[in-house]
């Protein structure tokens, strides 16, 4: 989780000192890479952490792919499907639809869990 964290909050910083673009992208691409094999625990566990420090700091791309990743690893958690169609309601209108869906599918799965 900690390699996860670390480039969730360097990319979050947007602080890159002396690094030049090509430096960046690696970081891009290996937050990339993390984030796409992290379990979603992990995945949840660090975007929590880096939103609370920072809310707008972690660039919408990699938060969009984060709880992409999460929901397609517990596309049944009800929670994580709302706090996902939240996140992408924030950074819309492009996104307002697929939030919709989510929210749909947490009500459903809801109904369906009682």
């Amino acid at each position: 989780m900690e390699k996860l964290l670390d480039l969730a909050r360097m990319l979050s910083s947007g602080r890159f000192g002396e690094r030049g673009l090509a430096e960046v992208r690696n970081i891009e691409q290996e937050f990339v890479d993390v984030v796409t094999f992290a379990p979603a625990d992990q995945i949840v566990a660090v975007l929590h952490t880096v939103l609370d420090e920072d809310w707008m700091g972690l660039p919408v791309w990699a938060r969009n792919l984060a709880y992409r990743m999460a929901c397609l690893q517990r596309p049944d958690d009800v929670a994580l499907l709302r706090e996902a169609a939240t996140d992408l309601r924030n950074f819309g209108p492009d996104w307002n639809d697929i939030a919709s869906a989510m929210n749909e599918r947490a009500e459903s799965l809801e109904k369906n869990q009682d």
